[in-house]
């Protein structure tokens, strides 16, 4: 299991926590200083059933400068975007072994990830 955190987050700090709890393995990437790669970001939406615009926090994708249509037609764009501005991505983003990822705002989806890793 991986999971991108900014460590200034407090949704980041929760999720982590959640995990330590269930005691599963994970791996933190700290995505701020270890950005992923457009690959990466395309596998991670292919894993969350959801497009780049999807992923963006709209207050920072704004600051930066990532304001395209949120349609198919702009889809390379985003992920360019969010691959050259990385805290324009939503966090904390949790990967499973078994290959699906969730958003892990809410202990509902931390539950969901932590039940694909142990399943």
């Amino acid at each position: 299991m991986e999971i991108w955190v900014n460590p200034a987050c407090s949704k980041c700090r929760s999720a982590l926590a959640d995990l330590d709890a269930a005691g599963v393995d994970y791996t933190v990437r700290r995505y701020l200083d270890d950005p992923p790669s457009r690959a990466e970001l395309e596998d991670v939406l292919v894993a969350l059933g959801l497009e780049p615009w999807d992923i963006a926090r709209h207050k920072e994708a704004a600051e930066e400068g990532l304001t395209f249509p949120r349609e198919a037609g702009h889809r390379d764009a985003w992920l360019d975007g969010l691959a050259a501005h990385p805290r324009a991505i939503q966090r904390p983003i949790i990967t499973a072994a078994d290959g699906t990822a969730v958003i892990g705002r809410d202990p509902d989806s931390i539950a969901r990830a932590i039940d694909h890793e142990s399943g």
